[in-house]
């Protein structure tokens, strides 16, 4: 009799009740792969044993760093190694001349990139934008090296062995990896935006600065911690390009009091912790807009 009342709709129920018990069972069983978590488990010991001794030898003393127990906690702290490596190096000097040139490599990268990406986006039917792309990316497989001994006899004759040539170099540099992401991004938006914009009288200047540029935001940083982080760790173009030691940034200077370190572990430590802290600082702080920029310059829509 209860088979009698069964009826279609209390059928497919049933049966839906058991395909889901069958893919929660398959979803439960494929939840942990072991040998993805194993690889993850091994890059992630890559990274943090390196950064772990690092930071313990830097907070050391002396007798401490060269008792070839690197792993060990120091005890006690000590910020001698501090100290002597911001009063040799001279850290504020070294520090404020890189973060000029990261910061003009960084402003000078996103405002040109955009401008570039926005001409050759929406102009990718006509052949001279098409083919400067294409130059563009061709100019990404050109290592600093190459072209190294014409940069440094152009920026001498014309007096650019400075800073200022470093942030002109640094910017031209990263040109072509920033115009790729940006490309990539603006393809993304709309062009119904900008029609409507122009019907309302907006010109192209005024379009790209208040329209445009403000939805390249999250891009805009993806590009921002990528230049930051290429002008701030660079070394071989300020120690070839900036002729005046005074000039120097901090890697350079931190190789040129290299051999002082060399038997001071703890010294050389604290100042390699000193230069990374603001690129970790930095790309803490923007990590949500890179995301944001790289998830977005994927998907067209």
């Amino acid at each position: 009799m209860s088979q009698a009342l069964l009826t279609p709709e209390s059928d497919l129920s049933t049966e839906a009740i058991a395909t889901g018990k069958r893919r929660r069972g398959r979803v439960g069983m494929e939840k942990i792969s072991w040998s993805t978590t194993i690889i993850l488990m091994l890059c992630a010991v890559t990274v943090l044993l390196p950064l772990y001794v690092t930071i313990t030898m830097a907070f050391k003393t002396t007798g401490q760093a060269v008792d070839g127990q690197a792993f060990s906690w120091p005890a006690p702290f000590s910020i001698e190694g501090f100290i002597e490596a911001w009063n040799l190096t001279k850290f504020p000097v070294g520090a404020g001349i890189s973060l000029l040139v990261t910061a003009g490599t960084v402003i000078a990268t996103i405002i040109l990139a955009a401008f570039a990406s926005y001409a050759i986006v929406r102009n990718w039917d006509r052949r001279l934008f098409r083919w400067s792309f294409f130059y563009l990316l061709a100019a990404m497989f050109i290592p600093f090296p190459v072209v190294a001994l014409p940069q440094i006899q152009l920026t001498g004759r014309v007096g650019l062995d400075n800073p200022m040539g470093v942030i002109i170099l640094a910017t031209m540099f990263q040109l072509s990896f920033s115009v790729l992401l940006f490309t990539a991004f603006l393809r993304s938006i709309p062009i119904e935006l900008e029609e409507s914009a122009r019907i309302d009288g907006a010109t192209t200047w005024q379009t790209f600065w208040r329209l445009i540029f403000p939805l390249l935001a999250p891009m805009s940083a993806t590009v921002g911690i990528f230049a930051f982080l290429y002008a701030w760790n660079d070394f071989m173009m300020p120690s070839l390009i900036i002729s005046d030691p005074a000039l120097q940034t901090l890697p350079v200077r931190q190789n040129l009091f290299q051999t002082q370190f060399s038997n001071n572990y703890n010294v050389s430590f604290a100042s390699y912790l000193m230069a990374m802290a603001p690129a970790i600082v930095a790309y803490l702080f923007t990590q949500r807009w890179v995301m944001e920029g790289v998830t977005q310059g994927a998907v067209k829509g």
